[in-house]
C-alpha cells in the first residue's frame, strides 16, 4: 500500500474553468505532437534519405494528411476513453465530455481514422495496411493496453518508431539511417510513456489500472525506465562518436552529443533522484524536447550521409 506521504506527492490540484473555443480541440488533439510529427516527416524525406524526387509531391503531402489525421484519432479516441481518470489527474484540462459531447468525440475518432486509412490505401496497399493497423493498435492502446504493465508504454513507442519510417516505406531507398533515428524514437518514447505512468499513477489506481508503478512501485519502475534510457545513451552516444571521429559530419556529432546525449544524461540523474509528481511532470516535458532536438539533428543529414 502506498504511504500517505507518496500519495500526497502525487495528487492533482483542481485545475482552472475550461475555456471554450478553438483551444481545448486543438489541446484534444495535441497540436504540438502533432507539428513535431509532421516536421519529422519533412526532415525524413528531405534530409535521411535524400529522395532524387521533388520533396513537395502530392502522394507526400497525402502521406502527412493521413499521418496527422490518425495520430489526431489516436488522441482523441485515448481522451475519451481517460474521461474518468483524467478527472483526477488533470481535472481542468478535460475537454471530452466537457466540452465537447462523447458522442461527438467518437464521430470524429471514427472520421479521421477513415480518412487516414483511406488515404493511405489509395498511396499503396502496404501503407493502407500499416495506417489500418496503426489505428487498431492506438484503439487497443486506449481501450485496453494503456492499463497493462509496459505493454501500453511498447504500443506507443512502436507506433512513434513506424512514424519515422513511414517516407522510406513510400519510397523505398534503402537507406539504413532511417532505422536507427526509429530505435532511438522507440527508447526515447517508452522513458517517456513509463515516466508518464508515475506521473498519472493516482488516477489509474483509483481506476484499477494495472500499469508498471501501480504493480511494480516506483522504485522499480524508475529501474525499469533506467534500463531503456541507458540502451538510448548507448545508441546515441555510439551515433555522437562515429559522425565525430570515424565520419564527416562533425556538426552532427556535436549536435547530438550537446542537445541530446548531455541531456539525455541529465535525464537519467533526474529519474534517479524523482520522487514527486512534478518531478515526473519536468521529466515528461524534457523527454519532449530531446526529441524535437532529435528530430532536428536531421538537418545534419544531408551532409552526413
Amino acid at each position: 500500500m502506498q504511504s500517505p506521504v507518496v500519495s500526497a506527492a502525487f495528487t492533482s490540484a483542481p485545475g482552472p474553468t475550461e475555456p471554450r473555443g478553438w483551444r481545448p480541440i486543438l489541446r484534444l488533439v495535441r497540436l504540438p505532437n502533432l507539428l513535431l510529427m509532421g516536421l519529422c516527416l519533412l526532415l525524413v524525406r528531405a534530409c535521411l534519405l535524400q529522395s532524387p524526387q521533388p520533396l513537395f509531391t502530392v502522394s507526400f503531402g497525402l502521406l502527412i494528411l493521413a499521418s496527422l489525421c490518425v495520430a489526431a484519432a489516436g488522441y482523441i479516441i485515448n481522451d475519451y476513453y481517460d474521461v474518468k481518470i483524467d478527472s483526477i489527474n488533470r481535472p481542468g484540462l478535460l475537454v471530452v465530455g466537457r466540452v465537447i459531447n462523447r458522442r461527438h468525440a467518437m464521430m470524429a475518432h471514427l472520421v479521421l481514422t477513415g480518412i487516414g486509412v483511406l488515404i493511405a490505401g489509395a498511396l499503396s496497399p502496404l501503407l493502407g495496411l500499416v495506417y489500418l493497423g496503426s489505428a487498431l493498435l492506438l484503439w487497443g492502446y486506449s481501450a485496453r493496453f494503456k492499463r497493462l504493465p509496459l505493454v501500453g508504454n511498447v504500443s506507443i513507442a512502436t507506433l512513434t518508431g513506424a512514424l519515422v519510417l513511414l517516407p522510406e516505406l513510400q519510397l523505398r531507398t534503402g537507406h539504413t539511417v532511417v532505422w536507427v533515428y526509429a530505435l532511438a524514437a522507440f527508447l526515447l518514447t517508452v522513458v517517456r510513456e513509463i515516466i508518464k505512468d508515475v506521473e498519472d499513477m493516482r488516477g489509474d489506481a483509483a481506476h484499477k489500472c494495472l500499469t508498471l508503478p501501480i504493480v511494480w512501485g516506483v522504485v522499480r519502475t524508475k529501474w525499469v525506465a533506467g534500463f531503456f534510457l541507458l540502451n538510448l545513451l548507448v545508441l546515441t552516444g555510439a551515433a555522437s562518436v562515429q559522425a565525430l571521429f570515424l565520419g564527416q559530419a562533425r556538426g552532427l556529432g556535436l549536435w547530438l552529443l550537446l542537445t541530446v546525449w548531455v541531456p539525455l544524461l541529465g535525464l537519467a540523474w533526474r529519474l534517479v533522484r524523482a520522487d514527486r509528481r512534478l518531478h515526473f511532470t519536468t521529466l515528461s516535458a524534457w523527454c519532449k524536447w530531446i526529441m524535437l532536438a532529435g528530430v532536428l539533428s536531421m538537418l545534419w543529414g544531408a551532409g552526413g550521409n
